[in-house]
Order: C-alpha cells, then sequence, then structure tokens
C-alpha cells in the first residue's frame, strides 16, 4: 500500500497547488477542461479539480486536504479549511469556514459532507441564499436531497438583505424544491420588524413566479355590513391550463362563507367559474349564495359558442356582500348563451338570454324582457361595382310574466354608393326597415298581428381642409373638417307596437349620426333632418393628434313624431361640443358639454384634466354635471371628483379619490389610503366608502402587507385602487 504526501511552501500569500491526476490511477478526478458552467445534469460526468495549500491521501481512497482548499465539479464548488475526498464513494467531508456555491446558490456553515455526483448530503449551522428570487436565511442544519431539493431545519427564510431583515420567516422545517419552484414550511412564524405577526402549522410559498399548489396567506379585511373578515384560500394548480381556488371565508356578524373559483384555458376554449354562499346567514337567517360562470369555446373553424351566467339568492346580496362575485350596485344579473357561425361575408347567431333583477325599494327597475330564443343572420359586401350592400335580420320571441310577449321578425336591407377622395367623400344610401309582429296578452281592442315597412334614405358628406401651423410652439398640422348629415324617414304611428327591448339612445356625438333616434327595433323615428358638424384638429410632426375640437347640431324640418316619452325633440337638438387633447406629454384635458337652446343652459356637461409627470405621479380633476329634464330627480347629478396617486416622500405614497355631490352638499364616494415600498416588503391601507343602493352605502377598509417572494397578507386594495384612480400605477 504505497502513501503520498506533499507539502509546498512558496513567498507568495498563497500557495496552491493543483492536482490533476488521471483517471486510470486515480477515478473521478481529472483536471477540468471546460471554460462553459455546466449544466446540472453534467455533474455526474463533469471532472473533478482539488485544490489546497497541502495535500496527502491515498491514490485509490481518499485525498485529505489542507488550507484554502477548494474542490470544483461542473456548477459546484466547495471552499474549506480542511476537506477529505472519499474516490470510492465520491463523497466530501470538510469542516473550519465552509462556503458552497451551487449553481449560483451560495451556503456557508462549519462543516459538511456531501456526494458530488448526486448533491446528497449536509451542511451544518448553515448561511444561505438562493439566487432564483435572492432569498437568504440561516439554519441548524440544511440536509440536500438532491442538487435542487433541501430541507432546512430551524430555519429562516428571507427575500430581504442583510444580517437583520425586516421579515423573515422561521420553522422548524423549511422544504425548498426547486424542480416544483415552491417551498414549504411546518410551525411557521412570520416576523415583521422583529414581531410575531401570522403564525401557522403548515404554509407554502413560491421560489419563482410560477404557479403552484398549497395554502395562501389569509386575508383579512373589514366592511360596515359584514364586520371582520378573514379569508383562508387554499390554491390548487391542478395542471398548466387548469386551476382551482377553495376560499373559506369568516364574517364576524353573519358566519361561514364558503367560496370556490376555477379556471381553464385549452387551445379552443376558456372559462371561468366562481360560486360562494353561505348556509345560515346569521342576520337574516337564511341561506344565501351568489353564482358567475363564463365559457367559450370555438366548436369548428367558423363555429364558436359562449355563456355568461349568473345568479343571486335575493336582492340584497350584491349590497350586503359588495366585495364578492356581484358588484355592489349591480342590480341585473345577465344568463346568456350564444351560438355563432361566421362565413365568408355573412354571419349567423342563435341566442338566449334573460335577466335576474335585484330590487331596490326605493327605486324600482322593469323587468327586461327574456329572449327566448333570439336568432340573427347579417350579411354584406362592399365595394361591388361601387356598392356598398348589407342585410340584417332577426327573429326573437320576447317573455314577460306580466307583459304583452310574442314574437318579432326584422329585415333591414341597405345599400350606398360611398364616394372618397382626397379632401372629401360623399355617401349616399338607402334602406328599408320591415318589422312583424305576432303578440300574446294584447289588450282589449289591440290587434295580436301588426306589421311594420319603413324606408330611410340618408347622405352623409364631410369635406378635409389641412394647413401647416404651430401648437404650443412646434410644428403642426391642422384640419377643419366640414360635416353634413341628411336623414329622412316617413313617419308612421307606432304607438300600438309593444316595447320589447328599446329605448331613447344617448345623445352624442356618435348618435347625432345616426339614422334612428332610438335603440332597437319597436320604434324607428320618424326624420327629416340635417346634423351640421365641424371638427378641427391638431397633429404634431409624427402624426400623433395633439388637440380635437368639435361641434355638432342636429335640425329637423319637421318636429319628430314617434316618442317613447312626453319629452319629445324640438326643431333644434342640442348643441354638442367637445375639446380634448394632449396638450403636452405630461398633461391632457377633456371637455364635453350639451346645451339646450330652449332652457337657454348646459343640461349636461363633463370636464376632466389629468397630470401625470413622471411613473406613479398622476393627479385627475374631473366635474360631471347631468341635469336633463327626461331624467328623475334621483339620477340628476352635478358632482366634483378630484384623484390622484403622488409620493409624500422617498418611500410613503398617497392614493385619493373623492367625489363630491353638489346637489347633494355631501361625498357621494371616497377612497383613501396610503402605501410604503421598502426593499423587500410593501405596505397599503385604503379606506373607501361606495353607495350600494339608493340609500345605503357601505364601507371597506383594505390593510395588506406584501412580503415579496413569500406572500401578500391582509386584503388586496388593487382592484380598488386601479378602478377608482384612472392612472393609478402599482409601486413594486
Amino acid at each position: 500500500m504505497t502513501w503520498f504526501s506533499a507539502f509546498f511552501h512558496r513567498k507568495r500569500l498563497f500557495n496552491v497547488l493543483t492536482v490533476v491526476i488521471s483517471a486510470a490511477s486515480l477515478p473521478g478526478i481529472v483536471a477540468a477542461q471546460t471554460d462553459s458552467t455546466p449544466s446540472k445534469t453534467d455533474d455526474q460526468d463533469a471532472p473533478t479539480t482539488l485544490e489546497a495549500e497541502q495535500m496527502t491521501g491515498r491514490p485509490d481512497r481518499e485525498v485529505i486536504l489542507e488550507r484554502n482548499v477548494e474542490i470544483i465539479r461542473g456548477g459546484t464548488s466547495i471552499n474549506a479549511d480542511k476537506a477529505t475526498y472519499n474516490i470510492v464513494e465520491d463523497e466530501v467531508e470538510a469542516t473550519g469556514n465552509i462556503r458552497i456555491k451551487q449553481f449560483g446558490d451560495r451556503y456557508t456553515g462549519d462543516d459538511l459532507k456531501i456526494k458530488m455526483d448526486t448533491g446528497e448530503g449536509y451542511v451544518s449551522h448553515p448561511t444561505y441564499r438562493l439566487e432564483a428570487n435572492n432569498a437568504q436565511g440561516k439554519a441548524e442544519r440544511i440536509d440536500f436531497e438532491t442538487q435542487n431539493r433541501s430541507k432546512v431545519t430551524e430555519g429562516t427564510y428571507s427575500t430581504c438583505e442583510g444580517p437583520d431583515p425586516d421579515w423573515y420567516l422561521q420553522s422548524s422545517k423549511l422544504n425548498l424544491d426547486k424542480d416544483r419552484d415552491f417551498g414549504t414550511a411546518s410551525k411557521a412564524i412570520v416576523y415583521f420588524k422583529g414581531v410575531p405577526i401570522l403564525a401557522t402549522p403548515y404554509m407554502s410559498f413560491p421560489l419563482s413566479d410560477a404557479r403552484k399548489s398549497g395554502v395562501l396567506p389569509p386575508t383579512i379585511g373589514t366592511t360596515s355590513k359584514g364586520g371582520m373578515e378573514i379569508l383562508l384560500p387554499y390554491y390548487f394548480n391542478i395542471a398548466p391550463s387548469r386551476d382551482l381556488t377553495l376560499y373559506p371565508k369568516i364574517i364576524s356578524r353573519r358566519g361561514l362563507q364558503l367560496g370556490a373559483q376555477g379556471r381553464y384555458l385549452g387551445e379552443t376554449y376558456s372559462g371561468e367559474t366562481r360560486a360562494e354562499g353561505l348556509i345560515n346567514d346569521r342576520v337574516t337567517g337564511t341561506k344565501r349564495y351568489a353564482i358567475s360562470s363564463t365559457h367559450s369555446q370555438r366548436l369548428a373553424p367558423n363555429l364558436t359558442f359562449s355563456s355568461d351566467l349568473n345568479h343571486a339568492s335575493d336582492d340584497d346580496y350584491p349590497n350586503d356582500f359588495p366585495s364578492t362575485i356581484t358588484a355592489a350596485s349591480q342590480r341585473l344579473l345577465l344568463r346568456d348563451m350564444v351560438l355563432n357561425y361566421s362565413g365568408s361575408f355573412w354571419n349567423a347567431a342563435a341566442r338566449a338570454s334573460n335577466y335576474q333583477v335585484l330590487q331596490d325599494p326605493i327605486s324600482p327597475i322593469g323587468r327586461p324582457y327574456d329572449r327566448l330564443p333570439q336568432l340573427t343572420f347579417q350579411a354584406g359586401r362592399q365595394n361591388v361595382k361601387g356598392f356598398d350592400w348589407s342585410v340584417a335580420s332577426e327573429f326573437t320571441r320576447f317573455y314577460h310574466p306580466t307583459s304583452v310577449r310574442g314574437d318579432r321578425f326584422v329585415v333591414n336591407p341597405r345599400i350606398s354608393y360611398p364616394i372618397i377622395n382626397p379632401g372629401y367623400f360623399l355617401t349616399p344610401s338607402v334602406s328599408m326597415h320591415a318589422t312583424t309582429y305576432s303578440l300574446d296578452k294584447v289588450g282589449p281592442g289591440s290587434s295580436s298581428s301588426i306589421s311594420r315597412v319603413l324606408p330611410t334614405l340618408s347622405v352623409d358628406s364631410g369635406l378635409i381642409f389641412e394647413r401647416d401651423t404651430s401648437f404650443l410652439g412646434n410644428p403642426a398640422t391642422q384640419t377643419l373638417e366640414p360635416r353634413l348629415f341628411y336623414v329622412y324617414t316617413p313617419y308612421r304611428d307606432q304607438t300600438l307596437f309593444p316595447n320589447f327591448d328599446t329605448g331613447l339612445s344617448d345623445f352624442n356625438f356618435s348618435q347625432i349620426f345616426s339614422e334612428n333616434r332610438f335603440s332597437g327595433h319597436d320604434r324607428i323615428s320618424d326624420a327629416n333632418q340635417l346634423t351640421a358638424a365641424l371638427v378641427s384638429r391638431y397633429m404634431d410632426a409624427s402624426g400623433a393628434e395633439r388637440l380635437r375640437i368639435a361641434v355638432a347640431q342636429r335640425f329637423n324640418a319637421n318636429q319628430p313624431r314617434v316618442a317613447l316619452s312626453t319629452f319629445g325633440e324640438v326643431s333644434r337638438s342640442d348643441l354638442l361640443a367637445s375639446i380634448s387633447g394632449q396638450l403636452t406629454s405630461t398633461l391632457s384635458s377633456e371637455a364635453n358639454m350639451q346645451y339646450s337652446q330652449s332652457l337657454g343652459r348646459l343640461v349636461r356637461a363633463n370636464y376632466g384634466v389629468r397630470w401625470q409627470p413622471k411613473a406613479k405621479h398622476v393627479l385627475n380633476l374631473a366635474y360631471r354635471q347631468d341635469t336633463r329634464e327626461e331624467l328623475g330627480r334621483l339620477d340628476r347629478l352635478k358632482q366634483f371628483e378630484v384623484s390622484g396617486q403622488w409620493p409624500i416622500t422617498n418611500r410613503w405614497y398617497g392614493v385619493s379619490r373623492v367625489n363630491y355631490s353638489i346637489r347633494d352638499h355631501k361625498v357621494a364616494e371616497s377612497l383613501l389610503g396610503l402605501e410604503y415600498k421598502a426593499d423587500c416588503w410593501i405596505f397599503r391601507v385604503v379606506a373607501q366608502r361606495v353607495p350600494t343602493a339608493t340609500s345605503v352605502a357601505t364601507s371597506s377598509i383594505f390593510v395588506q402587507l406584501e412580503l415579496n417572494g413569500l406572500s401578500k397578507i391582509g386584503s388586496d386594495p388593487i382592484e380598488a385602487l386601479k378602478k377608482n384612480v384612472p392612472g393609478y400605477q402599482m409601486i413594486n
């Protein structure tokens, strides 16, 4: 048996001996030959390099290394004061100032034992840092099951920098699985600023952004309706395209609410279903629940199906549970299914839909008609020898438990001849609207079968002038675009026709250039009218629109006689005006006005200004007024609103929204919040008050602590912030 020893001294600070022994004399130990970092799967076949100031050992059994020891195999390197490399077992034992680097992950400790081929082993009294998410911690011991799986005994975990992290997870056993990108903790306590804030017998957390199954952090919040709420969700990552979240919620005043959300996604389909409920609401003494489900699918290359189904147990569900499936102010819950086929120039669809009506006793609303079914067909082509043609048809069976019901068949063919050239356009059109009804439950003296055929002639025309000018000192192009739109439709008495789905369209720049003042097919307005409009735009050198000014008014040669209410048209419509623009790179504004010449005042106005000088800096000002006579007293409004997000200090951000009702002399809606961004955590506290019915409002408080790389503890206010503050940006 032959022993060898080597001991060398040099005058430099570090005397390093690199030993390269052929595989024939020392199996498994050869000099490193590759410059690039190998993959993890290459470690078993990679050469091993040993470096130290002193080496002794037996060539066929082991090598003992002392002082400035370094052992390298592929992506793994070990540094220590002393180490023994067992050649037969391909195993390293080391003591003193242990430092391990394993594919970017770093460990230190007092002593270690590790198999170089599999990565199996342990290190005692270690500290560690993971490369993937920059997490760090310390422990009594870390056991390496493989190069990607380890068990941390009596250890800590944090993504904060430094020896004294702002937050850390302490656990009797941590399992870190980099293959599956998640960790688990047993008998875990989360400390924040040295104070325990969460204790749990078990929790899981991500090691990357990949989804994973496990217990999600609890959500804690409070509302004026339910009191304290504690949500305890569990997430199932069923497959890359499917997941399920169970979220039992404890509501202090009402009891236990059970909820679930499932999502799925395929090459030709996708969908989501949510359901929640209380077996016994302690406040009402009843069972309460809500369900929402959406689905869309391509059944064939041109055939699609979609559904949107919603239901609540009672009228007050959205008011009592405003932050769940149903929105707080939602009063119509849609149930809708559509089958659609698209051809090369035509489209056909079959629909079945109805609504669940959630009534407010102070302001009840009518029940919409069910469409059971609705069949539609549309076809059209452009530029057929210069002509554009289209036809739209529809058959609908309308059902209502207490009102007139029946079938309606509509055909609406149209042909036009657009003439479009640089500087002008002219489009004459002619269409026909044919409707027939077959009715049930009609009143005495009314016919169950009625029909109507009405032609419509229209001419749309406009000019476009341009000139070079400047805008705020910069070169720009200004346009002047006058437009005239004429419509003629003869009068037909329609007072005996039912009203299944028709309403007066909102009067705006889009509607003023339409042929019919009504939406739906039950009323066709008579018209002998001319709409005049003038638009001017300023565009910069890139073609971007910097300012737009528009005015429009409709002139009636004959006062329209078809109406749904006593508020009919006059000889001249209200005047519409609009100004909008991106005045600078940080400042934009918009103003829309509706002026009644008969009343001599503005009846509707909307003004808004947004200043956003940089990211996470935004201020919005808005004023809304709507005092049209056709509105009910409760629907008229005069409101001023201010909202914004702004840094208070280097780390503190303020966010708020106040909507003040000038008519009611009170705050209609409000939101106030603070956000704090540290290096490894974010804190948010947000208070919100929203109306849920005519005379009812609910208040909510969101408190959230987001621990980067671990979890979010508390109730999430992000959706409320994005909805209430235009231009809001997350601070992380």
